[in-house]
């Protein structure tokens, strides 16, 4: 059995190798897409249908070709961490991991509200009101939290029927949506009017902060690498995986948007639950008012596996970090019985329960919604700059060519140059305009110095535990 440097027994040797390609593949559907990104989209109105094919040609594409060439040189356990680390050293890898990580604590608050105001409608109609009881919001948020933990803990061979399951309950209820928008489309005229012009973006206050979300609701293809030591044959099933779901969860971004505004005018969208009300006003106008319970109860599975992905996902990156001893060495322990990182599993769900709690206070449910997503955007596009510019500083490597299971960037280095910068511009400036508040935000000041100041403390923390870890490392090891 493998061994670390101080004698014990390597804790990603003892990682099982769980998760086929519908395992990838779901878990990427329950990871990346949302119908509250959909919401949120249709609430922006039809220009968000243009704003979604920019921002799948100059983000999503280049993504997926940088994370599918990564992924496939270098699939270890750890992934954006590994990149970085390989392409920048140690003290850069530490920023992007980190950031990586600790974006989760502001994601997982956003992530749950919005998928407990989305299970209100569990009910029927009565769930209009239930989506805005802050009480309802937080309960039905901490238990959601409580399955995706626990399931992760006893372990993938348990976890990953969660994400499946996830996958399937997320894009189920989007296609009943897809097919009663279709239904009362070919009966009626659609409630809003859509035209090649009206789908151009309109720039104002509110289309700048979106375009931040529109942008993020593209990510998360790269999170099943950070588990590469626990996937079958991970250079041949990501980069496979990684385009199935890819084109899908495109496809689904734009037609579930398009359905939505021809059910409900963009101002009566919810930006959390509006997939949900449309369901079920759809529903109501064809008598078949089941489906909009049966759509809510599917979706609440969906959430719940979106939850237990990421957590799976995000968890490896702190474990292997643990073991680099950059964070305390807790974290790269292994439960002797399930064989997963449940330290890094318990931290993270403990201070993304501590967040969720803070957040509701003096704040309305969308203020405190809104602060989560934008906190968790700033963060998580820190480690997208990393991984981008990896891409080019690792071009000149020899594994690039000699690895005959590399699945590489087309074009050579131009194509790499490209899209690498390309990305690199749609993440820099999304960390811009996540700085920019919404619109209606009745206090402007008060949610920047909020924004600001959560993400630089995050960050503060973070670099205080490197030069911890790094003193205590040079300690134990002079030569180094």
């Amino acid at each position: 059995m493998s061994q670390t440097a101080n004698g014990s027994a390597d804790p990603i040797k003892q990682l099982r190798k769980e998760m086929g390609f519908w395992d990838v593949l779901l878990f990427n559907i329950a990871t990346v897409l949302g119908p509250r990104w959909i919401a949120a989209a249709a609430h922006n109105g039809t220009s968000s249908i243009s704003l979604w094919v920019l921002a799948a040609v100059f983000f999503f594409v280049p993504s997926a070709l940088v994370i599918n060439e990564l992924s496939s040189r270098f699939p270890e356990e750890g992934g954006l961490y590994v990149w970085a680390k390989e392409a920048f050293g140690d003290f850069h890898g530490f920023v992007a991991g980190w950031t990586y990580w600790i974006y989760t604590v502001f994601y997982f608050p956003g992530l749950l509200l919005a998928s407990a105001a989305m299970s209100a409608y569990i009910i029927g109609e009565g769930g209009v009101t239930l989506e805005h009881n802050r009480q309802f919001l937080l309960w039905v948020s901490l238990g959601l939290l409580l399955v995706a933990v626990a399931l992760n803990i006893i372990g993938l061979n348990i976890g990953k029927w969660l994400q499946n399951a996830g996958g399937i309950s997320t894009y189920l209820p989007l296609l009943i949506l897809v097919a009663l928008a279709a239904a009362l489309w070919s009966r009626h005229d659609a409630i809003t009017h859509i035209t090649w012009t009206s789908m151009k973006p309109v720039w104002n206050w509110d289309t700048v902060n979106f375009w931040s979300q529109i942008a993020f609701a593209f990510t998360g293809l790269e999170l099943v690498s950070a588990m590469s030591a626990e996937v079958h044959n991970p250079q041949r099933t990501l980069p496979r995986a990684v385009m199935a779901s890819g084109v899908l969860i495109a496809a689904m971004y734009i037609a579930g948007t398009l359905a939505v505004l021809s059910l409900v005018p963009a101002p009566d969208v919810s930006p959390t639950s509006g997939v949900f009300h449309a369901i079920t006003a759809g529903s109501m106008v064809l008598k078949l008012g089941f489906l909009g319970i049966l759509a809510a109860m599917l979706v609440t599975v969906g959430n719940a596996g979106g939850v237990g992905s990421t957590v799976a996902g995000i968890a490896r990156v702190p474990f292997v970090v643990g073991i680099d001893r950059y964070l305390p060495e807790a974290f790269g322990k292994i439960h002797s019985r399930w064989k997963t990182p449940y330290v890094s599993i318990l931290v993270q769900a403990t201070v993304s329960g501590a967040i969720l709690l803070v957040s509701q206070i003096n704040e309305t449910t969308r203020g405190a919604y809104q602060f989560l997503v934008d906190a968790a955007i700033i963060l998580y596009f820190i480690p997208f700059l990393y991984m981008f510019a990896a891409a080019i500083k690792l071009f000149g490597c020899r594994d690039r060519t000699e690895n005959k299971n590399a699945v590489l960037i087309p074009g050579g280095k131009a194509g790499v140059w490209i899209i690498s910068v390309l990305g690199f511009l749609v993440v820099l400036i999304g960390i811009i305009v996540s700085l920019v508040p919404p619109g209606d935000s009745s206090d402007k000041l008060g949610f920047e110095l909020k924004l600001v100041g959560g993400t630089v403390a995050a960050i503060t923390l973070g670099l205080s535990l490197y030069w911890r870890g790094a003193r205590q490392k040079s300690a134990d090891n002079p030569s180094i």
